[in-house]
């Protein structure tokens, strides 16, 4: 019994050292997030639906050398054992998949084994629809 009044009395005077400030009477944080100032409670109407190019039409680029935008829905997970973009896009399956094949410049043999620096498509690509509203303000131009 002695061993155990010993060892709390330990713990309560450790605990009774620390640094940590007790935090009793703190202010609550205010967080916004990139959807806006709503509370938890608001309900907001939905998104339109995306709409995506048709089939076969690229998306136009809005400067030189920027990687091509995805037309489609970027749902295709990405792990270091499988590139779900593969599964339509890499050189033997593109032409049957009526996809863009994975460019010369992203493979390191004729096989169009994909360079690992190039394995991640979503590093520089990104879906795109229509319809789809910023998440930050972008009065970025061309000109």
């Amino acid at each position: 019994m002695r061993k155990i009044l010993t060892l709390t009395a330990l713990l309560i005077g450790i605990a009774g050292c620390s640094d940590q400030p007790a935090y009793t009477n703190v202010a609550p944080v205010n967080i916004q997030s990139l959807a806006g100032n709503m509370a938890i409670t608001d309900i907001r109407p939905a998104d339109a639906m995306a709409i995506y190019p048709s089939r076969g039409t690229a998306i136009e680029r809005s400067f030189s050398e920027q990687p091509p935008l995805i037309p489609h829905k970027e749902d295709y997970k990405i792990t270091l054992d499988k590139n779900g973009c593969l599964s339509c896009h890499s050189w033997d399956k593109a032409k049957r998949m009526k996809a863009t094949p994975v460019a010369k410049s992203h493979v390191i043999d004729d096989k169009g084994t994909v360079n690992g620096h190039n394995y991640f498509c979503t590093q520089c690509h990104v879906a795109q629809a229509g319809n789809k509203q910023p998440l930050v303000e972008n009065q970025f131009s061309d000109k």
